[in-house]
Formats: structure tokens, sequence, C-alpha cells
């Protein structure tokens, strides 16, 4: 289903080619929610800390070859707006190749720097065997989740936002039924709520490679088209690799702020774990939003159209910020009855720490909201350089202040919470600034 992102109102155009992307992303984040909720719930604190230091260590991992994906994507889509189908179809074949490459090569490193990876994120001992454990199955999906982010990053650069989702619905269900039969029915523990995710994940990474050969074949590369072309190559690697700094920053600063909650035990790291999840639920619709903003932008900056970008903009700010000033007060005020369905009632030091990291953090969603819009235009006109730039003013904020304020006597935990929204807001400001000076010459006006 194809959704021509350059013609059309423009509010309505944004909103429905992002609804498809908002809930595909909702049902992968099920894939790690599910592991948490069913081991939080059947297993204990100590496995549920293992599983959500596992979460922030996939998401850095994945974030890598997902920005090669993102980057590639920005380019398909300029490609599609520009209605350049040749030089679209080399793009795909020099970027698979590029991008395949290199998540093999990420594959075999991690298992074989699995121990001083966990040696780096200060895993405490009782909890070490156990992250192991998990991790040396759920490394097996990483292929898949490659595959799948690749051909979804493809299809939603044409205006397909659809598919992705049904393939992902299926693997969804998939890995629900199979964590369920693997931990709860077949004692498999930690390892069985791995192998739900990683086999869920390789289902809807093949069905979509199925698919979109078959009925998108106009866009697979041809025997002229598979050529590791020099310009391209340069064009795809700057681009994508750009965006693959950008994202492998941003995780990698979220991954050295897990350190350091590592630090303060296992209750923080539990209440963490869940405040995550919730996280992850309550801002990916702004999120995913970010990124089909960004593909609208791209297509009507291959079709030039600067006027419809300029009230793009406009409409997507005040939509993200809207949507985010409505879900902090929901995440404020529900907070105990969130961390409840992660944490059983008789942990009541769990939920409480989760508490505090939730209506600190969640009150400013907003300037994360605008943050990935910022992400996303700045990929779309071709400055990715400008998006790492935001991240590292971001992400090195967070981690500087987080360490500085949590060893302060009597602040401790509640200042890596307070360091978020602190970094949100300052790359939004540096964000501005970059906008107001680049408009002109990115064509925008």
């Amino acid at each position: 289903m194809h959704r021509d992102l350059t013609s059309g109102p423009i509010t309505r155009t944004m909103l429905l080619f992002a609804l498809p992307m908002t809930a595909g992303n909702l049902l992968q984040q099920l894939y790690n929610l599910v592991d948490t909720l069913i081991v939080g719930r059947f297993l204990g604190a100590g496995a549920l800390a293992a599983v959500g230091s596992a979460y922030s260590l996939m998401t850095f991992l994945t974030s890598i070859f997902l920005g090669l994906c993102m980057g590639s994507g920005t380019i398909f889509a300029i490609r599609w707006g520009e209605k350049d189908t040749e030089r679209l179809q080399s793009s795909i074949y020099v970027s698979f190749v590029l991008i395949a490459g290199i998540t093999i090569a990420l594959n075999v490193g991690v298992f074989v720097l699995l121990d001083p990876i966990l040696a780096l994120l200060r895993t405490p001992a009782e909890v070490w065997p156990l992250l192991r454990q998990y991790l040396q199955v759920v490394f097996l999906g990483i292929g898949a989740s490659f595959l799948y982010n690749y051909f979804a990053c493809l299809l939603r650069a044409v205006g397909d936002s659809v598919t992705p989702l049904v393939f992902l619905a299926v693997s969804a269900v998939l890995n629900i039924v199979l964590d369920l039969v693997l931990v709860v029915v077949i004692p498999w523990g930690v390892a069985g709520a791995a192998a739900a995710t990683a086999f869920s994940q390789w289902v809807s990474a093949l069905g979509l490679l199925i698919f979109a050969r078959a009925r998108y074949a106009f866009l697979w590369p041809q025997a002229r088209h598979r050529r590791m072309r020099r310009e391209l190559l340069g064009e795809i690697s700057q681009f994508s690799l750009l965006t693959c700094v950008q994202q492998s920053v941003m995780n990698f600063g979220i991954l050295m702020v897990q350190g350091l909650v590592n630090s303060f035990g296992t209750v923080v790291m539990a209440a963490f774990a869940a405040g995550v999840k919730i996280d992850s639920f309550a801002y990916m619709p702004v999120q995913d939003f970010g990124n089909a903003f960004s593909t609208f932008i791209a297509q009507n900056y291959g079709a030039g159209k600067s006027d419809r970008i300029r009230r793009g903009i406009r409409s997507a700010v005040a939509v993200a910020v809207g949507f985010s000033v409505a879900v902090s007060a929901l995440v404020f005020v529900f907070a105990g009855p969130l961390m409840g369905i992660f944490v059983p009632a008789d942990q009541p030091d769990i939920i409480a720490a989760g508490m505090d990291y939730l209506r600190i953090e969640g009150a400013f969603y907003a300037g994360i909201g605008c943050l990935f819009l910022l992400y996303g235009y700045f990929r779309a006109v071709q400055r990715p350089g400008i998006s790492v730039a935001l991240t590292v003013i971001s992400l090195g904020t967070r981690v500087l202040l987080a360490y500085a304020l949590s060893a302060l006597p009597g602040v401790g935990v509640t200042g890596i919470w307070w360091s978020v929204p602190i970094g949100w807001f300052l790359a939004d400001a540096a964000g501005l600034i970059f906008y107001r000076l680049t408009r002109k010459t990115a064509k925008i006006g």
C-alpha cells in the first residue's frame, strides 16, 4: 500500500503514514516487554535485572545497523521523490551488501567479546550468570533484526508503512505464546525468554523479505544494478554511517548510564528496567512520528517542494508537542500502577524507585518529542552530521550530569533521572539554532 507524501493534506497524510509505524514499533517493543513481564513475575528480581540490562545492550547493538538502515532509507525516499528508479535500485544493492557485512561482523564480535562487555556494564556478580545466559541466546536474533529493519525502511521510503506492521504483528503474537511456553510451561528460565524473542524475530524478518521480493519486484536490483559503484558506495556510506553514529552514540550513552545504574544495586536496576519499558511505550509514538516526518521531508525534498516542507514542519511540531504533554500527564499520574504491571506489590522498594524515575524523566517528554523531529529533519535534508551533533549534546550532557550529580551527597540516583530532560532541552535549543543557520542552504527558505 503506497502513500504519496508529496501531495494531499499535510497533517492527515503524515499521521496516516505514521500510525502503522507506531503500531509496528509498539509491537516490536513487545519482544522485550513480554520477556520483562513474564521474567519479573515468574523468575524474580535477579532475572528481571538481567533482562533489563540485556535490553539496554541489545538496543545499543541493534542501533548500529538500524542507523545504517535508516540512513539508507532516507536516500531511498529522496530517490523515490525524484522518480529515479534506476539509481534507487543500484542504491538498494549497494546498501544491502554494505550493511549485511557490518551486521555479520557485529554478530561475531559480540559473541567473542561477551565477557568483557559484561564487565564494562559493571554487572553485579549475582546477575552475571543470568545475563550471560540470556545474551548468548538472544544474540542469535541480530541478523533477523537487520533483515526486518532493512526491508521495513525500504518499504516505508516508498510510502508503504503497513506491510512491515503486518509481519511484526504475527511475530509479536508468536513471541508471547513462546514466552509463556518456554518460561512458564517448560521451565527454561531466561534462556527460554531469549529463545522466544530470537525465533520470533526470524519469523518476521524472513516473512517480510519473501513478501518484499514478490510484491515489490520493481524495486529489486537487476544484474546491471549489482555492482559496488564507487559514487553510490561513498554516498550511502557517508549518509548511513553518520546516521549509524547518531544512533550508536545515543544508545552508547544510554548503555553508559545503565552501567552507572547497575552500580546502585539490584533494586535500582530492576526499577530502571521497568521504567525504561514504560518509557519505550510512552514516547514511542512520537519517535515514530519523527521517522514518518523524516520520510515526508525526504520525499518532498527530492521533489523540490520547499513550501510543503515548511508547512509540514509547523504541523509536525504542533502534533509532537501536544501528544508529548498529554502522555507526560498520564505517566505522572499513573506512575504507581504502571510500575505495578512489571513488579509485584510485595516489592514496594522497586516500585517506589521506578515511580521516582517516571515522575522526573516522564514529565518532560515534549523535549524528546521535538528532538526526534530535529533528527528526522536534518537526516532528510542531507545534513546527518547535525543529527550526530545534537545526539552528542543530548547524550553527552546526560552521561556527564548523571555521573556528576549521582556522586553528590543526598542526591544519588535521583541525579541520574534529572540528567535526562536537561540533555533533551539543551539539544533542542542547539537544533533550533542549527535550523535557522542552515534552512537557506538546504533550500527550505
